[in-house]
């Protein structure tokens, strides 16, 4: 199984762990007299079942991804970077300074990175986002796992 296959296995598990806890919470506690629709018991332990393969396939991606964990760690922080940098206050000139204790204080601000370097900056690191993220998705096609059979569609 390709890493990309393990990936999208993984989501689907998640997902299935989720689909399994919340028909736990609403079946567990019923109001007498009323049927259950699932046995809690059951439910119970297929998310127990879940867990265990769920576990598995997480530490082999894990192990697979040990050649490119820089990158991982490059693309996360570069995307955090970009969320600030788009929250960055570029204001120059007068501004109402609406958190004064007067009302609607005028004040003069300046700042070091306008926002055209600011867009700029934002622009160049969304393309080296796109670049990191391209070769990562060239790794999970090419990176193979083992221990697990189940393919999933392309």
């Amino acid at each position: 199984m390709t890493l990309k296959q393990a990936l999208k296995l993984k989501n689907k598990m998640v997902q299935e762990l989720n689909d399994l806890t919340g028909k736990l919470h609403a079946n567990n506690s019923i109001i007498e007299g009323n049927t259950r629709a699932y046995s809690t018991s059951e439910l119970l332990s297929q998310i127990y079942t879940v867990v265990d393969e769920l576990t598995a396939i997480k530490t082999q991606i894990h192990k697979a991804n040990t050649p490119v964990y820089d990158k991982i760690f490059l693309l996360s922080e570069l995307k955090s970077l970009v969320k600030n940098l788009k929250n960055l206050d570029c204001t120059e000139g007068v501004s109402i300074d609406y958190f004064s204790r007067r009302n609607d204080a005028q004040v003069i601000k300046t700042a070091e990175i306008g926002v055209v370097q600011r867009d700029m900056e934002v622009k160049f690191l969304e393309s080296r986002i796109e670049q990191l993220q391209e070769e990562l998705d060239q790794f999970n096609v090419t990176t193979h796992i083992e221990g697990f059979q189940e393919e999933v569609s392309e």
